[in-house]
């Protein structure tokens, strides 16, 4: 979950390797990173852990120890945010597939990535995994999801370009294969390498058939798992919305012999991990539960688990390790904090 708890440098900050060792301490069985930018024109917010150089290892090491230590399993989010990277904060254009409307931009556009912006970040992206696996971490997820450099590339409407990086489902997943085949030839067999998409993102072009596609093709690849970024794993398709599979059913009822998949999206008690897990998913993924109960997948054996919702007191959230910057933030979320002191 991005946090905004880390140093301007990129540098991981004491409270995020707070907040992410207490929740590897209290049960979670596997803790992501927030989004973690791999090249400095990559950056989204203020705040952004990075891995995008040597100086960031350190803190990271210290990270993954304490995870490992406690039993859990460790991954970092790799991410470039392409189009979505504002200008104000890297101090260059956003760069995209395509050159499209930008709001992040200074002249409201982003710059197409030429031939050697591509191989740049195919290297960026490729050394950023080293780095993970030089500070200990388990594993990366490729973050495709979300609208970000990835999915621009993607999507149909993001990218309309006429080389090899553009035109279907498989020429548009060019840059991401390319981006992964090139970091499991650089990274040892037992490092894990996932990769994290959005079924469906109606303004990028990013189909539910597209990707269940771009999903045969990494599951081609070998990836280690798939993680479906579904915003509500209980919805159903919004383009077949007549249709009731949910989201994560389209994917495990089309592909045979899946990796791991892991669903995300909605989920708060125990009756909504256990139909999720019907639906095929082998992990569930959760994030404001987890921001709010660090505890909460020891808890996911009694059945009728249902912790309270939202709106918590800053009080309680500095309980479980969230810093003022953190709570500030999940400000963001309506009716998650409360206006109290």
């Amino acid at each position: 979950m991005t946090n905004k708890q880390s140093h301007q440098d990129g540098t991981i900050s004491k409270h995020e390797i707070n907040w992410l060792t207490r929740r590897a301490k209290d049960g979670f069985g596997m803790v992501t990173t927030a989004a973690a930018n791999v090249s400095k024109d990559g950056q989204g917010w203020e705040g952004e852990i990075g891995v995008f150089s040597d100086h960031q290892i350190d803190g990271l090491k210290r990270l993954t120890k304490n995870i490992r230590n406690l039993g859990s399993t460790s991954i970092a989010q790799l991410f470039h945010g392409g189009m979505r990277s504002p200008q104000k904060i890297t101090g260059v254009i956003p760069i995209s597939a395509s050159t499209n409307e930008c709001q992040e931009s200074e002249n409201g556009f982003s710059k197409t990535c030429s031939d050697k912006d591509i191989i740049r970040l195919i290297r960026d992206f490729t050394e950023s995994a080293v780095r993970c696996e030089q500070a200990g971490f388990d594993g990366v997820e490729l973050h495709g999801a979300h609208g970000y450099l990835i999915s621009q590339f993607l999507g149909f409407k993001s990218n309309r370009r006429k080389d090899k990086w553009g035109g279907s489902i498989f020429e548009r997943s060019r840059f991401l294969l390319e981006i992964y085949q090139s970091i499991k030839k650089q990274v040892s067999e037992s490092f894990l390498v996932g990769i994290r998409i959005s079924p469906e993102i109606k303004n990028l072009g990013i189909t539910l058939g597209d990707s269940i596609e771009l999903t045969k093709i990494l599951n081609n690849e070998g990836i280690d798992f798939i993680h479906l970024s579904c915003w509500d794993v209980f919805s159903r398709s919004i383009e077949y919305p007549n249709n009731p599979k949910k989201l994560t059913e389209w994917f495990t009822e089309s592909i045979d012999k899946l990796p791991a998949v892991i669903s995300t999206g909605g989920i708060w008690s125990s009756k909504d991990s256990e139909k999720l897990l019907k639906q095929g998913a082998d992990l569930v993924g959760v994030g404001r539960v987890g921001i709010a109960y660090p505890d909460w997948a020891i808890h996911l054996s009694k059945k009728d688990y249902n912790p309270p919702l939202p709106p918590f007191s800053k009080k309680y959230l500095r309980s479980v390790d969230l810093s003022n910057k953190f709570i500030n933030y999940m400000r963001n979320w309506d009716g998650f904090v409360l206006d109290d002191k």
